[in-house]
């Protein structure tokens, strides 16, 4: 783990915060190398419980002597979180460290210098619900500051909690909205349609629910740790004159494949907009 031994802190405790300092935990990175800044005094009390961590509201204790600060904190509070980081950076903070990891949708890199300086090495992510299981797919993009060794430390971060994925421009982060951001929502609306069919089709609600899920969780597995292709795998499982031909036949003719491009194209656009924005 290549961050064992850094000094992490967290602006903002929520869940996404917490899924991702129990991640570094179970990465082998200690307890007590992670500091998260909250304003709540009850939810300071519960991450110290779950995770071991230092967790207080103010923000200098956190991030002063952290070799990375994560931005967790709502798109909305984005500027009043950066007007306070600035006034620690004026009164003792080096301008060039820490590295900062902010995974605020839709906040751009630009909106972030402005708010932590024109030296500032910034790493923008795009993490996922998943990630909140262990699960997640995360995007990130650097700054013109950053190196590869500020991105590999990014990536560890995000790995202690799934996959991550370095685009190389950060418009690429909207689509990555689109798709993965945005995904589990498709998926959770895919699954909900296949419980309604099961129990349509005569099957009690229970037995519905954990089959479909089971279904959907195992089919994204074997697609994980599987050489084959999901063309493949499907084909795979596509005997002529079968059930499976008949119900893909079906998904074809209702235009599945093009009412999932317009989602993630919608979704795209919408991160776009939102962008412009921040």
């Amino acid at each position: 783990m290549s961050l064992a031994g850094r000094r992490i802190a967290f602006i903002g405790g929520g869940a996404m915060a917490e899924a991702l300092a129990g991640g570094l935990i179970a990465s082998g990175v200690s307890a007590n190398q992670i500091r998260i800044a909250e304003p709540l005094p009850e939810r300071c009390a519960q991450l110290r419980d779950r995770l071991g961590v230092a967790a207080e509201a103010d923000y200098a204790d956190a991030v002063r002597g952290s070799d990375l600060v994560v931005l967790a904190v709502k798109p909305g509070v984005v500027p009043t979180a950066l007007a306070t980081l600035a006034a620690l950076r004026a009164e003792d903070l080096d301008p060039t460290s820490p590295l900062w990891i902010s995974i605020a949708a839709g906040v751009r890199l630009e909106s972030l210098e402005a708010g932590l300086g024109a030296t500032a090495r910034i790493i923008r992510a795009m993490p996922n619900t998943p990630s909140l299981v262990g699960a997640g797919a995360t995007a990130i993009c650097g700054n013109a500051r950053t190196d590869d060794s500020d991105r590999s430390d990014a990536s560890s971060l995000f790995e202690s909690v799934g996959i991550a994925w370095e685009a190389d421009s950060e418009d690429l982060l909207d689509a990555v909205t689109g798709l993965s951001g945005s995904g589990p929502g498709y998926v959770f609306l895919f699954l909900e349609a296949l419980i309604d069919a099961g129990e349509g089709a005569g099957l009690p609600r229970e037995a519905a629910e954990r089959l479909a899920t089971q279904t959907l969780y195992g089919a994204a597995k074997l697609a994980l740790e599987d050489d084959r292709s999901p063309a493949q795998l499907r084909e795979q499982v596509s005997s002529p004159g079968g059930t499976t031909l008949a119900g893909l036949a079906v998904l074809d003719q209702g235009g599945l494949r093009e009412i999932l491009a317009r989602a993630v194209a919608a979704a795209t656009r919408r991160s776009v907009e939102l962008g412009e924005g921040s």
